[in-house]
């Protein structure tokens, strides 16, 4: 397997990338702003219990040092804090949601336990297995390569250290697969051009939740980047899915 994201070659391999980094970040600091209320509103609060359960999982494993990748506004790497983590390293790459972060962390008086910058999924700015366990909330599939992004989340975990991926996925069943297909395509984006004045980041949503290797594919990615003993558990019929690995010795 190839080793090159733990010797710290941190970009992606030639010729794969198309700019995605750049996009997204534009995109999302676009709608910074109103993010958080878009997110309670476009998911009826739902995004807030899924982001609690995901954190619950990850207290079980008690970490002291916790890495909060794709962080945006900040709120789950707040929401660790309440599983016991000392202190949380949250990185994005949409400089003004971050901004929008720091403050809140500042107005809940955290800004000594959890910290805030800049960082790319592909290039992480920490040492080799500096951290116990990461998170990523609803940010893998923005990642510009999906295997070399989980790749190099594995190099900061020190060994049997666990990832929590929370992330959409496609609902299976009937009605609520017609269902869900009607409102990421229909009202999803026009509630997000009504409260943001953007509706691009939410047509872009629905679009990459339909090309995400979700479910087992995405497990089998996490297994071709170093994690062992891989599960998912699905959420609210399907909609999202919570992805639990532990980081091997060795990638």
């Amino acid at each position: 397997m190839n080793k090159e994201p733990r010797a710290g070659r941190h970009f992606p391999p030639a010729g794969e990338s198309d700019g995605k980094t750049e996009q997204v970040a534009a995109m999302f600091d676009a709608i910074a702003p109103r993010y958080d209320l878009l997110n309670r509103v476009l998911s009826m609060g739902t995004d807030r219990r899924w982001r609690r359960k995901a954190v619950r999982v990850l207290g079980r494993h008690r970490p002291r040092h916790v890495l909060d990748v794709a962080t945006g506004t900040g709120d789950l790497a707040v929401e660790a804090l309440s599983v016991g983590a000392e202190s949380v390293v949250g990185v994005d790459i949409a400089e003004r949601m971050l901004e929008v972060g720091r403050r809140k962390i500042d107005r809940l008086g955290l800004a000594d336990r959890v910290t805030l910058r800049y960082g790319d999924a592909l290039r992480l700015p920490f040492e080799d297995a500096t951290f116990d366990a990461a998170l990523v909330a609803f940010g893998v599939r923005n990642f510009e390569n999906l295997e070399s992004g989980l790749a190099e989340i594995h190099r900061v975990l020190r060994p049997g250290g666990l990832l929590v991926v929370l992330e959409f996925s496609r609902p299976r069943h009937f009605p609520v697969r017609q269902l869900y297909g009607m409102y990421s395509r229909f009202v999803l984006p026009a509630i997000g051009r009504l409260l943001s004045g953007d509706s691009g980041a939410y047509r872009y949503l629905p679009a990459s939740i339909r090309v995400f290797p979700d479910g087992e594919d995405f497990l089998a990615v996490m297994r071709n980047a170093g994690y062992d003993h891989a599960v998912d558990e699905r959420l609210t019929f399907g909609v999202a899915s919570i992805y639990t690995g532990q980081a091997g010795s060795t990638v």
